[in-house]
């Protein structure tokens, strides 16, 4: 056997190579967030959202340093959820990891009755149940199969989105360099960005309501931290796998939203159809809305991947310290975690019954919490990682290998930026139901630790509390 499929003291199998992390954390915060959600941070701030991209992307790149400094200290299944517990105390490690769990499973349910959507595209007689079970039963079985198996899909998934996300961009530039005008008359040129009512058109407000859009998009880079237990060499991939951040949001999100608002003015960017369709129809490419359609069911299965592999491991690791049921620790012998596995996965399939089921506007007020829990989670790893440092100043750990810039500092300053965040929530009409559900989930989490947790742990579970 090799170094690759041991199974670790945990029981977990070290299966994800460099590779496999390095396209797990690309492919991360790539999805439908990008190809369509896009259009309604610029619909909200005019060009100056490549400003809020930049400044989102550097609030996420000091969290993912926070992480990835932990991560690489102690590699473990539960990740953040762990750290929580350890340097802030049980509760917050329960809340955090439930937290989680929900968030994954609301995403997941989101793009697996998207992919019975995108699946109508080719099959519109087709039942879209018919393709919800289809794809639960092909997740489930990827995951079911080894932690390999799960790299080896996430690799290849996250190949296709990069490719399409490249081919634009290096296609509008093209369309840039040779005047090519797109469909409507609308003139191309870098002029677009500052020649409709100026780059800033609505101001700090049009930008505070965009950050909530923007900060959602890149909900899902935590994962990085979630495969530290199965990493092969956790020391050498997490920190290459984190450093990577700058450049995927650089070329992924600004260079792409540059490109794009060049060669439409955002004025006209309104959210109906996805602009990559736009710009593959003015390259010449035939069956562009097709090509997009794979691209977004590539992007929605490999979501449902990681949402699942995410929720599923930290299940494992909450089990572990005492924050979910103890048989969510039974593994496989390829050291896959098949109770928490097949839990997400039955979530999932009632989940995407009620969504059938109940109106839609009660399920979208469920779903609302996934971008306050995105927010609640890095203000933990954060706040983690604060405390850690702390430590480690007082001469209670050792210095980390794997060091974030600016120590608490920086995550000090990051955790500024989050409450910003929590704050332009509550403050926007539009995405204030996100806020009062997650402060009444953090409640009812609450409640729910005082009886079924608190009341059974011994005194020494509680010593860790700073």
């Amino acid at each position: 056997m090799t170094h690759t499929d041991d199974v670790g003291r945990s029981g977990l199998s070290r299966g994800l190579s460099m590779r496999h992390i390095q396209f797990i954390a690309l492919g991360s915060a790539i999805g439908t967030g990008l190809f369509y959600g896009s259009a309604s941070a610029i619909a909200a701030a005019g060009p100056a959202v490549i400003l809020v991209y930049l400044v989102a992307g550097a609030g996420v790149y000091l969290v993912m340093r926070a992480l990835g400094e932990m991560a690489v200290r102690e590699p473990v299944a539960g990740s953040f959820g762990h750290y929580a517990t350890q340097y802030l105390g049980p509760f917050a490690g329960f809340v955090t990891g439930w937290t989680y769990v929900f968030e994954m499973i609301v995403v997941a349910l989101a793009d697996v009755t998207a992919f019975g959507v995108y699946m109508q595209y080719w099959f519109p007689e087709s039942p879209q149940w018919m393709w919800v079970v289809v794809i639960i039963l092909l997740v489930a079985g990827i995951n079911a199969i080894s932690v390999k198996a799960y790299g080896e899909t996430e690799f290849w998934l996250t190949l296709v989105k990069v490719g399409a996300i490249v081919a634009m961009v290096l296609g509008g530039i093209a369309l840039l360099l040779t005047g090519t005008n797109l469909s409507g008359g609308y003139q191309s040129g870098l002029g677009n960005l500052i020649g409709h009512d100026g780059f800033t058109p609505y101001g700090l407000g049009g930008c505070l309501a965009a950050l909530s859009v923007v900060v959602f998009a890149f909900g899902g880079v935590e994962n990085v931290g979630i495969t530290a237990g199965e990493a092969d060499d956790p020391a050498r991939a997490i920190p290459r796998a984190v450093n990577s951040v700058p450049v995927r949001i650089l070329l992924f999100y600004v260079a792409t939203m540059i490109v794009l608002m060049s060669l439409l003015p955002w004025t006209v960017i309104d959210g109906k159809s996805s602009p990559f369709v736009q710009i593959f129809a003015a390259l010449g490419v035939p069956m562009a809305a097709a090509l997009l359609n794979v691209v977004v069911i590539t992007a929605a299965i490999s979501a449902i991947n990681s949402d699942t592999f995410g929720a599923g491991r930290m299940l494992f690791g909450m089990a572990e310290e005492g924050h979910a049921p103890a048989f969510f620790t039974s593994v496989t012998t390829r050291g896959v975690p098949w109770p928490a596995t097949t839990v997400m996965c039955a979530a999932l399939a009632v989940g995407a019954v009620l969504n059938a089921a109940i109106p839609k506007d009660v399920f979208v007020l469920i779903a609302s919490i996934a971008t306050f829990a995105t927010v609640w989670v890095w203000l933990m790893i954060l706040s983690s990682h604060i405390v850690m440092r702390r430590r480690i100043s007082r001469g209670d750990l050792p210095e980390s290998g794997f060091r974030s810039p600016g120590g608490a500092i920086g995550s000090w300053i990051a955790v500024a930026f989050m409450v910003l965040v929590i704050a332009t929530l509550a403050w926007n009409e539009e995405t204030r139901v996100s806020f009062v559900v997650g402060v009444l989930w953090i409640a009812l989490l609450t409640v729910v630790y005082q009886v079924a947790v608190r009341r059974r742990a011994t005194p020494s579970d509680h010593s860790s509390a700073v």
